[in-house]
């Protein structure tokens, strides 16, 4: 690398230099240590700053992103980096490509980690910089100005070198306050820190890093620094930042000491208390977030992010009428194409056999072991690096006949061997014992049974182990051999047995060590036979998805394959090699088990264990041993390097061949290169080097041969990164920056022949530029996939063809599964493996560049240089990749996320592909394969089962999908102009429907005489004083109270008494009623009826949690215009309790009166209202997007409702009804409070907060009172369903009796939750439940319920047949999308079960009108429910934060058609469907399905989504997911997850979350966030309030455990 010094350095010192950084890069030494020898080093040659890079001259300036300052020093000398990946010119282009980034400004959000996620913990983790490192770009003057306005620093230049110079001695709080104030920004390394006038902001480290880090400081830890705040008045004073985040300005700018501490609201260094999250306050969101608050700023940052034009643009296509097309990737018109000739198959010279080669390898053992029986055949070392044993070739040929006579004649019974020449036998042996591998193999040659050599399985469920027992299975072996050693170590069960390892057959373990083992007789002699077609032995190899195939190697091609080596490498007899690679495979294998035999020759085995221990040890023994040759990895030779200081007398003289058995990983070029930059003072000649190609399928594919000095050197490549990802061989374009340098490995094998095939489809020769996959056509080679004749004929029976058609040979060819081209003289060049390959978006990328270029970034700083793994994974019909490492336990978050942004850019720069997620996992923790590397598969699989546990996630769907279905433009409805004919609209059936009239049921109905339910009430009083109105029971079970109808008059009385004379009401006065579910508040609301007075029913507020529910009741007191409170004694204490005065201003009650001690006088003159159309109560409630709305009802809806029920339930005074429902608003306070006075039925009362005591009480009482009908919520029903789901059994033996429920009705306004009533059903069917009890009623503010009751359907019901239910039906999803309604099959992909709503009430009469046109809508098709009925509500009485909502939600008309009829708009989305089956009166049944709110419907891509459906995909998607909620905030979708598992798994979940939202919704998840169980807050029906959340999320109330960004 002389060249690029400005001044020339003398070789020792280059050398030593080269140690220096690797030190550094291997982490043995401090950047600290480094620096100071380094400067030492070349102080003599340098004359300026010590700091200064020397090979940062001014003439090789290359501008770096501003944070890396002189903290990430660049090197550029030879050595330092991860030589088996990296190339000098690699690494240059990596920092070009990020400088390239740089000014296109891309500023990505830091997630956000809850504390105990960090994984620093300590304060140590955000020590002040060290000084003499001139870290963190400190020496750019006192920081305030930047150098001007470039904003790009050179390396540690800038300010003068470092910063000991200036600011020696930093202090403590100034360090923080720079933290703090730098800059406002979170970007990363990418943006010039946030904007283009550095005059304003700092330029440099410090800033980037600086607000991500007062980020994480202002979560985590309470700082109070008093100290400069100067830049942060730049801030408040000039704003520069794009990204509109504004550190807190809000609240500090008068204060010079921040404080920043945790408090409720996470990060809101406001001092005032926030409103906890949940709260009424905070129930109009608009886009009015608060300045402090971090999340929204990151939200806003990743918008602006976003709206960064991407590089592939959405092209326009055709959409469908349903289908919504995904974007197919149309070629390029400019990608560059192939253009050369037809390639020309290329054959090896011959293979010259040589007069004494022998016959067969058993052969060549017996001769060398009978006429040289002392000759070495091979030294095994131990770990300290001491030859532990010598074995001979008479000891191997003896002990060899010994294992093979055993093998047949000692295992099973004489007449019945358990082993028979031509069965397969596993070979288990560990690295380290070379010589008893040996023996085993050779003694199965010789007894003709077929060795399968696997690595030992270390635990029952090792990584791959379950693979490799599959393949000892389906080869049917029922044998293994192993050593003495390695049998003692195999885990045992507590008899001492070997236990079955998962998915092994059962195998019998046989120690083949020569004392177990019995001498054969004297004339028993192993049949030696020439080389035939037998199979010789099976090679296991691993597959991209995991699997594990048995590739067989016949005797034949064994023998040729030891012949073609034996010529290539000319190896001749008694030479000594040294080998570091696994003996039981490959290269390993075939070189110094099988061609050393072949030879004679002497090999030195070096174990992995000595390896590690010291790295040095194969080149001391090729010094010890003047060694001829030796079989390394790229990693030995990287190993080497790093240690090769400690030597002083290596002499590599003797070596003629250096075998690089990886050398076709283009990475491997780096390895050599460096290795002989330093090695070649060592006596090492550059021709020795020769890499060499294979594959477990076709054996050695090439080999570059050992050349006699002088001759022409070694074909190099520079190809375009650009040009291969399209298939094309293009020498380096002008960019410089994406090129792949490849060394070649020689040429074609002797006796062999070889072509390049297209990778995918029918085998056709290449041209001569395009890249393909290499086929060789040679005896030597493997013949078959051991039992699987389907994929051996793809692989190993190829018939590559030219353009004409004509076979190339009439031999078959083996695919080799390695990617490459044969070049100029016939040296043939790899790319890549297939099996590497990744297809995105057309065009082909390779695992290993992408490895090699992510570790270009400052890879000793972060992540472990060995311990990248990328892989693809399908999502939305591409391959998305997938890049996981793991990272260094010493580097913060801070680091850690700035390199995964640089990798990311570094990628797109060089390869134009983004990474779909980068992972960073804690160290040591991606499974491993038995020889330390890492298995990809596996780590594929537990990242798909959301297993991986990562530390740091960055997902990237934004910039990657851009397959994505067209946003959807909305098309013009059906207008007035459509022709309508009669009930017909274009066509179709006008969607309408109505319940039985009411004024034609002929009833008995004595309650119909009068128009007020006061007077129903004195009426049952006088006729039936003593009928058991209402029965209250407590969690035992057992009867709280009772009331009679006479017990209910005479105490309304004394109530209405009490009104009149402590509270001084007028008649109209609005009283609201705070009383516990009970009978204290059904007496209070007739009361108020009997003083004239209008009661609205409100929840009381909940005693462990104060803070956020008695602000909704102060709400709505307020809102509804009360005058005076009635409640408990109990509670009006806590209304003014101090909890209280906490959370609400207590001194603005209206009066509050206890009812608990009633006066004793009744009241002179019962009120009479006058009119039926004043005003009966006020319903009050807040709907599931935070609003809170009331309705009035008037008294002739009240009693209206109250018959319409009566006659859909068939309600008379001797029923009993079981109600476990809130009873503050909708059909829940109806049927609690009022219809047992209408209709005169007794109500059994159960509050559903007792449930949380005793989940089997409602139950029990439907069973113990023989109830007929009962009423639930669908939280009623959960709670059962998650507490009961076990105790089946046992409540069935207690006498639990469900026989009797006729009807089990569900009172919702949603979506029927048809998961949760069928596994309702089906658990409880064992006690008696019949299925078609179950059923959801439908109700909404402007009508309180429409829908009721199931159906006793047709003949079906009387049948009971066991017929589909007939109510559920089965819709596409997508179509839904498009406001269509798409009937299809159960089980049909997107399809999603609808449940229709129960039966409508007489008197109600349905529509479905366009909500925009207001035009009515043909059947099954998609619309807003309108509903016209005698018990509509007669409007809002005030909406909070909407008062501009119209009145036309409660009377509006038909835009053509009926014009006449008022309807009231639902704001639910619907259709009806006329069913096959007839009600009671014979009529055909019209079924409703509620499909959704409107308000709650989210608008993206111009299509509609239902928060519910987007929920549910999410739940299913990992089984730590126990609820979610889904919302939109400025057009990203925000997914909150409720985590039930440790929160190490919280990062698991992102990737899944996106995942399953892309492939099933097509839609891209903006932020991931993950939180403990109960955080989604959920209201008293169930139903999940999202907006409270989003404002809880937006105010960063809702303390997560990880907030995702995704970019």
């Amino acid at each position: 690398m002389a060249d690029r010094d400005p001044v020339p350095l003398p070789a020792e010192v280059r050398a030593r230099l080269a140690e220096l950084e690797l030190e550094l890069s291997e982490g043995d030494i401090t950047q600290k240590g480094y620096e100071k020898k380094r400067s030492k080093l070349i102080g003599a040659y340098f004359p300026q700053a010590p700091g200064m890079d020397p090979s940062m001259g001014q003439e090789r300036r290359t501008p770096v992103t501003p944070s890396s300052s002189s903290r990430y020093h660049r090197r550029r000398s030879s050595g330092s980096r991860d030589e088996r990946y990296r190339s000098d010119v690699h690494t240059e282009a990596v920092q070009a490509a990020l400088a390239k980034h740089k000014e296109r400004k891309m500023a990505v959000p830091m997630p956000s980690k809850r504390r105990s996620l960090v994984v620093q913990t300590s304060m140590d983790a955000y020590t002040p910089p060290d000084t003499s490192s001139g870290s963190e770009g400190e020496g750019q003057g006192d920081g305030d100005e930047g150098e001007g306005g470039d904003g790009e620093e050179e390396d540690g230049g800038g300010g003068g070198g470092t910063s000991s110079s200036r600011e020696g001695s930093i202090s403590m709080e100034h360090w923080i306050s720079r933290a703090i104030h730098g800059t406002s920004s979170t970007t990363t390394t990418t943006s010039s820190t946030a904007s283009s006038s550095s005059s304003s902001t700092r330029s440099g480290g410090s800033g980037a890093a600086g607000g991500r880090l007062a980020d994480v400081l202002a979560q985590h830890v309470h700082i109070s620094a008093h100290h400069h705040l100067r830049h942060h008045h730049h801030h408040r004073h000039h704003k520069t930042d794009v990204t509109g985040y504004t550190n807190n300005t809000a609240n500090t700018t008068a204060t010079d000491g921040i404080q920043v501490e945790r408090a409720p609201g996470a990060g809101t260094a406001a001092q005032r208390q926030t409103p906890k999250y949940g709260n009424a306050e905070l129930m109009e969101t608009g886009d009015g977030v608060p300045v402090s608050s971090r999340v929204s700023a990151k939200i806003q940052q990743l918008v602006n992010t976003l709206k960064r034009p991407k590089r592939p643009p959405l092209r326009e296509f055709f959409v469908d009428d349903f289908e919504e097309l995904l974007e197919v990737q149309q070629p390029d018109p400019n990608q560059p194409k192939a253009e050369g000739a037809q390639m020309v198959a290329m054959r090896g010279e011959p293979l010259g056999v040589v007069t004494n080669w022998p016959p067969s390898l058993e052969a060549a053992l017996q001769r060398w072991g009978t006429i040289s029986p002392k000759a070495p055949c091979l030294t095994t070392m131990d770990t300290n690096g001491k030859p532990l044993y010598i074995l001979t070739y008479g000891k191997l040929w003896s002990r060899s006949v010994k294992v093979a006579y055993n093998l047949l004649h000692k295992l099973g019974t004489k007449q019945e061997p358990l082993v028979r020449p031509g069965d397969r036998v596993a070979l288990v042996f560990p690295n380290n014992d070379p010589a008893a591998f040996m023996t085993a193999f050779y003694g199965c040659l010789l007894a003709e049974v077929v060795p399968v050599p696997i690595e030992v399985p270390l635990t029952r469920k090792d990584a791959g182990s379950q693979q490799i027992g599959f393949l000892l299975g389906s080869c049917g072996v029922t044998v293994a051999l192993t050593s003495d050693a390695c049998h003692k170590g195999l885990p045992k069960s507590p008899t001492g047995e070997i236990p079955q390892f998962k998915g092994w057959p059962k195998v019998l373990w046989f120690v083949a060590e020569s004392k177990h083992l019995s001498k054969p007789p004297r004339d028993w002699f192993p049949h030696i036979k020439d080389a035939n077609q037998d199979t010789a032995y099976i090679e296991y190899k691993t597959c991209k998805d995991g699997s594990v195939l048995g590739v067989t190697v016949m005797r034949i091609a064994m023998l040729t394959h030891s012949q073609a080596l034996t010529q290539s490498c000319s190896y001749t007899e008694a030479e000594t090699i040294v080998n570091v690679l696994d003996f039981k495979k490959d290269v390993g294998l075939w070189h110094a088990v099988l061609t050393s035999v072949m030879n004679m020759m002497h090999v030195i085995s070096i174990p992995y264990a000595l390896m590690k221990v010291n790295p040095l040890s194969w080149i001391q023994k090729v010094c010890q041993y003047k060694a001829k040759v030796a079989c390394v990895k790229s990693r030995d030779m990287h190993w080497a390097l790093v240690a090769h200081r400690d030597q002083r007398d290596i002499n590599l003289s003797s070596l003629r061949m250096l075998v690089v058995a990886d050398g076709s990983n283009p990475w491997s070029i780096s390895s050599c290169d460096a290795f002989l930059n330093v090695f070649q003072t060592k006596g090492l000649r550059p021709e020795v080097i020769c890499p060499c190609a294979s594959s477990p399928e076709a054996l050695t594919v090439a080999i570059r041969r050992p050349v006699e000095e002088g001759s022409t050197p070694p074909g190099r490549g520079v190809l375009s990164m650009q040009g291969l990802s399209h298939g094309v061989i293009r020498v380096d374009s002008e960019e410089k920056l994406s090129v792949l340098t490849l060394q070649d490995v020689g040429s074609v094998m002797p006796g062999a022949m070889m072509c390049v095939v297209k990778p995918e489809g029918f085998p056709q020769l290449c041209k001569t530029d395009e890249i393909g996959e290499l086929c060789v056509c040679t005896v030597a080679t493997g013949t078959s996939y051991y039992g699987l004749a389907g994929m051996t004929k793809n692989t190993f029976e190829v018939f590559p063809m030219s353009n004409s058609g004509a076979p190339v040979s009439e031999f078959p060819f083996t695919r080799t599964g390695l990617l490459g081209f044969i070049g100029p003289a016939g040296l043939i060049f790899v790319a890549g493996k297939m099996d590497g390959l990744m297809v995105v978006g057309g065009r082909r990328h390779n695992a290993d560049d992408i490895v090699a270029t992510a570790l270009a970034v400052e890879p000793m700083k972060f992540v472990y240089r060995g311990r990248i793994a990328v892989f693809s994974i399908t999502v939305l019909h591409d391959e998305r990749i997938v890049v996981v490492a793991e990272q260094r336990p010493d580097s913060t978050e801070e680091d850690s996320f700035q390199w995964m942004s640089r990798v990311l850019q570094a990628i797109d720069g060089i390869h134009q592909v983004g990474v779909y997620c980068l992972a960073l996992v804690p160290s040591n923790t991606l499974p491993k394969t038995p020889l330390g590397g890492i298995h990809l598969s596996e780590t594929k699989q537990l990242f798909l089962e959301g297993a991986l546990h990562p530390c740091n996630v960055l997902m990237c769907p934004h910039t990657c999908v851009t397959n994505l279905p067209k946003p959807r433009q909305k098309q013009p409805e059906i207008g007035p102009a459509s022709v309508m004919v009669g009930n017909l609209v274009s066509g179709k059936r006008i969607a309408q429907a109505s319940g039985r009239d009411l004024g034609q049921i002929e009833d008995n109905d004595q309650a119909r005489k009068f128009l007020f339910l006061s007077e129903v009430l004195q009426w049952r009083a006088q006729t039936t004083p003593d009928h058991v109105l209402y029965t209250l029971l407590n969690s035992r079970g057992t009867i709280a109270s009772s009331l009679t109808c006479v017990q209910l008059h005479k105490r309304a009385e004394k109530i209405a008494a009490m009104l009149a004379e402590r509270g001084h009401l007028q008649d109209g006065d609005h009283v609201a009623l705070v009383y516990p579910p009970g009978i204290d508040l059904i007496v209070a609301f007739y009361g108020c009826l009997y003083a004239g007075c209008v009661p609205i029913t409100v929840r009381p507020p909940h005693l462990q949690n104060i803070a956020t529910t008695l602000p909704t009741v102060k709400m709505i007191v307020e809102v509804s215009r009360s005058v005076c409170v009635m409640t408990t004694q109990l509670i009006s204490k806590l209304l003014r309790s101090k909890e209280a005065s906490a959370a609400v201003d207590v001194r603005t009650w209206p009066p509050v009166l206890d009812t608990d001690d009633l006066p004793k006088k009744k009241p002179p003159l019962l009120y009479k209202p006058s009119n039926p159309d004043t005003l009966a109560y006020l319903d009050f409630s807040v709907s599931t997007t935070g609003m809170l709305a009331g309705v009035k009802m008037s008294h002739t809806a009240t009693s209206a409702f109250c018959r319409s029920i009566k006659l859909q339930c068939e309600l008379y005074p001797s029923r009993e009804v079981a109600i476990c429902l809130d009873p503050y608003c909708g059909l829940g306070f109806v049927l609690w409070c009022l219809c047992s006075v209408y209709s005169g039925h007794q109500s059994i009362l159960i509050p559903p907060s007792e449930l949380e005591v005793n989940p089997a009480l409602w139950l029990s009482a439907v069973s113990q009172y023989k109830v007929r009908d009962t009423f639930c919520s669908y939280s009623v029903m959960e709670l059962c369903t998650k507490g009961l789901g076990l105790q089946t059994d046992l409540l069935k033996s207690r006498g639990l009796d469900l026989s009797r429920v006729r009807t089990c009705v569900v009172v919702a306004e949603e979506r029927p939750r048809i998961a949760l009533t069928q596994s309702f059903s089906k658990l409880f069917k064992d006690l008696g439940l019949h299925p078609r009890a179950v059923s959801t009623s439908f109700g909404c503010r402007v009508n309180l319920a429409i829908c009721l009751q199931p159906h006793r359907l047709g003949k079906l019901a009387d049948k009971g047949t066991s017929g589909p239910d007939p109510t559920t039906v089965y819709v596409d999803m997508r179509a839904l999308r498009h406001d269509r309604v798409r009937l299809v099959e159960r089980g049909s992909p997107h399809s999603l079960p609808l449940m229709e709503s129960g039966k409508i009430l007489p008197g109600v009469r349905i529509i479905i009108a366009n909500p925009e046109t207001k035009g009515p809508m043909g059947e099954s098709h998609l619309g807003e429910i309108w509903v016209h009925s005698g018990h509509n509500a007669s409007g809002y009485f005030t909406v909070y934060g909407d008062e501009a909502l119209q009145s036309d939600h409660f009377n509006s008309r038909l835009s053509f058609g009926d014009t006449q009829t008022v309807w009231a708009r639902t704001g639910y989305l619907g259709f009806l469907r006329r069913t096959e089956l007839t009600d009671a009166s014979g009529e055909r049944h019209d079924a409703l399905y509620v499909v959704g709110a409107l308000e709650e419907a989210m608008e993206l891509r111009g299509m509609r989504y239902h928060p519910i459906d987007i929920e549910t995909s999410v739940i299913r998607t990992h089984k730590s997911i126990t609820e979610c909620a889904v919302f939109t905030w400025t057009n990203l979708l925000v997914v909150v997850v409720e985590l039930d598992g440790s929160e190490q798994e919280a990062l698991d979940l992102v990737p899944l979350v996106t995942n399953v939202v892309l492939e099933e919704h097509y839609l891209i998840v903006g932020v991931v966030v993950v939180v403990d169980i109960g955080v989604i807050p959920i209201n008293s029906r169930g139903e999940k309030q999202r907006m409270h959340l989003r404002d809880g999320f937006l105010a960063d109330q809702l303390d997560p455990i990880y907030v995702a960004y995704n970019m």
